[in-house]
This record gives structure tokens, C-alpha cells and sequence, in this order.
């Protein structure tokens, strides 16, 4: 798992960049071009293409444990509830679904979307076991695991958890099928069906939010996955709603700094697009000398973390005492272990995964000005 993991953080940097480029530049060109234009097909297909890139890389990551996760005190019960639809469709209507959510579950501390993901990907497995139809159930309960419990099951640990339990009626696995089951690349789907990518993420998201998964299974009697996280307990914080329509316009300054000369160009135009004034420094001895000529006020600093020369840190810790006041938003195509080890973040800092569209940019540029 660690070279695959070395594997993934090495190709994440440069491949973030260039897909980030890659689904911005799409985005704004579907922008301009009018809805019955014969070209939308031809560049929705980059863009569906892009965005299947982008996923696997996210999987590897996922799977090494080396991708950024945003935790935040939730509950299962809710997730679950709020996948409804999305799952009903994503089985269809020959699988049952049902739930039983326990009323008293205490609440976890984990990154929503990826609990998403696991979800997600643990009901497409069943799905696909279940080819005639059958049933998939998804429960969650308070358990509390003690020595016995892990000493029999290799690297779980002792105490009090929330479970996510997913079980399906369909064709189960043997013993053979299970000693590999998360492992990257390793799937009994036939060639083109399948990245074996899917379960291999489950394991490292469970893993790197500090809990432990389990999976029982025998050939014809189906598969029943039970994830294990830690139960806290502070209150849930209420979701935020979905955002809906586009990215709210501004007319701050804001002095981009990135290496690459694709990303620097998608910034801009997508910044400016929005009513900004945007500053471009392909290095941070450039921005310096950005900051030196430029005498209005600089409102944000948008940087990425590991550049030639000074780091987007040392950058922003230099500007801070010249701009006092200036905000600072990180952007990265490193995994999250990377981030904190090359470019020493503070705690709290703001940041941006690659790749980002514009609107995601915008938004992110936005909701730190206004924080």
C-alpha cells in the first residue's frame, strides 16, 4: 500500500494541474456556446471524460490515504437518508432498498462526501452481485467493540462506535475473493466493467477516517460490509444547503500565484469573469515584485503551496507583514499528507483541491473573503 501510495501522491501534483486546466477551460467554453450548438456534445464528452481522470486519481488517493479530507461532526442516519433517491436510481427498481437507521446513533466526525463515496461504492458492488434482483438493506447502530472483538479482528480497536452496515442477498464471495477483496486494481468483474478501484477506496477513506471495516460473505448467501467509526460526542452541525445558481461576483483585488502557466490562465480568466481585479505572479519572487508595484489595496492571496523558490507559506507569511490584513486561500494538486509536509500549512488555512472549475474557484474566493 505505501508504494502505491507514493505512487499516487507522486502523479497527483501534475496531473491535478493538467486536469484542472483541462475541466476549466471546458467549463467556460460550454459557457459561450449556445445550448442547440452542435460543438456542447463534443466538449461535454472532455468533460465527462476529465471528470471519470479526475475520480481515479481521487480513488488512489483514497485508497493510499493520502487525499485531503474535511471532516465534520455528522450523523450517519442522515447521510444515509439524504442518498435516498440517488441510491433507488443507482440499483434500480429489480433491487429493494431498505433502512433501518437507529434512532439514539451517536454522532461521528468524517468528510461527508467521501461517506458519500463509500456509500455509493458499496451499493454499486451489491448491485452488481445482484444481477436477477434481490434485496440491499443499509443499517447503523451504536456498538461498543472490546478486547475480545479486537483481538480477533486485525486492526480494529477497542471502543465505542457508530456501525454502517450494507447487506445484499446476492451471489457472495469464497474465501479466495475476500483475501483480496481491498486490494487496488483487483475486481472479478469482467474486463471493462470495473477499475477494481471501487472497494479499495472504501478501505482507505474508513482507514484514514480512524475507523475499521469488516465483511462477511459465503458464495450464494450474499455480502453484508460493516464500517465501524469512531462515536463522539459533540452535536452535529447542521449541512449546509446546496448552492444553487452561480458563484456570487466581487470586485476585490486578488494576487494569483501559480507555476503553471495553464492553471495561472484559468484563474485569471475565471476570476475575471466574475468582476475581480486579478494580479498573476508565475513564482512568489514575482509576486513580490507584483505586490512592490502595485499600490491599491490586495484583498486575497490565492497561491499554490509548493512552487520554485519561496513556498505559497513563506510567500504568504512575507506578504502578511507588508499587507497587513490580506486573506489567503491555498491551492494544491498535492495530497493532503504532501500539502502539510512540503508547504507547512497553519492549522485552519484555507484551501483548494485541484482540479477545481471555475465555479468552484469562485466560490471558494468568495466564501474566504466573506468568512
Amino acid at each position: 500500500m505505501e508504494a502505491v501510495g507514493q505512487l499516487a501522491g507522486g502523479i497527483a501534483h501534475d496531473f491535478n494541474n493538467l486536469l484542472t486546466a483541462i475541466l476549466g477551460n471546458t467549463q467556460l467554453l460550454l459557457r459561450e456556446l449556445p445550448p442547440g450548438d452542435s460543438k456542447r456534445g463534443d466538449v461535454e464528452e472532455i468533460r465527462k471524460a476529465s471528470e471519470r481522470a479526475a475520480s481515479l486519481t481521487r480513488q488512489l488517493l483514497a485508497y493510499s490515504r493520502r487525499q485531503m479530507l474535511q471532516p465534520v461532526v455528522l450523523d450517519l442516519n442522515v447521510v444515509v437518508a439524504e442518498m435516498d433517491k440517488l441510491l433507488r436510481r443507482l440499483i434500480g427498481e429489480h433491487i429493494a432498498l431498505v433502512t433501518v437507521l437507529a434512532p439514539d446513533l451517536g454522532r461521528v466526525k468524517a468528510d461527508p462526501n467521501q461517506l458519500e463515496q463509500v456509500i455509493v461504492n458499496l451499493a454499486v458492488n451489491a448491485r452488481d452481485a445482484m444481477p436477477e434482483g434481490g434485496k440491499l438493506t443499509i443499517e447503523t447502530a451504536n456498538v461498543d467493540l472490546d478486547e475480545v472483538f479486537a483481538q480477533a479482528h486485525l486492526g480494529s480497536v477497542p471502543g465505542a462506535y457508530a456501525m454502517l452496515a450494507v447487506t445484499d442477498t446476492g451471489s457472495g464471495m469464497d474465501a479466495t475473493v475476500r483475501a483480496h477483496l481491498f486490494e487496488p486494481f483487483f475486481t472479478t468483474k469482467e474486463v471493462g466493467k470495473g477499475t477494481g478501484l471501487g472497494l479499495a477506496t472504501v478501505y482507505g477513506i474508513v482507514k484514514q477516517s480512524d475507523g475499521y471495516i469488516s465483511v462477511y460473505s459465503e458464495p450464494g448467501h450474499g455480502s453484508s460490509f460493516k464500517i465501524y467509526l469512531p462515536r463522539i460526542a459533540t452535536p452535529a452541525r447542521a449541512a449546509a444547503g446546496p448552492q444553487k445558481g452561480g458563484p456570487a461576483r466581487g470586485t476585490e483585488t486578488v494576487l494569483v500565484v501559480e507555476d503553471e502557466p495553464a492553471v495561472l490562465s484559468l484563474s485569471r480568466r475565471a476570476l475575471e469573469a466574475q468582476g475581480y481585479v486579478v494580479l498573476a505572479a508565475s513564482d512568489a519572487a514575482a509576486a513580490l515584485r507584483v505586490v512592490e508595484r502595485h499600490g491599491g489595496m490586495i484583498h486575497l492571496l490565492l497561491t499554490d503551496v509548493v512552487m520554485p523558490g519561496l513556498s505559497g507559506r513563506e510567500l504568504a507569511d512575507q506578504l502578511a507583514g507588508q499587507r497587513p490584513g490580506i486573506r489567503v486561500l491555498y491551492m494544491s494538486g498535492y495530497p493532503g499528507d504532501a500539502v502539510v509536509q512540503h508547504g507547512t500549512l497553519p492549522s485552519g488555512s484555507a484551501f483548494l483541491q485541484k482540479p477545481f472549475s471555475p465555479d468552484g474557484l469562485a466560490r471558494k474566493v468568495r466564501d474566504v473573503l466573506d468568512a
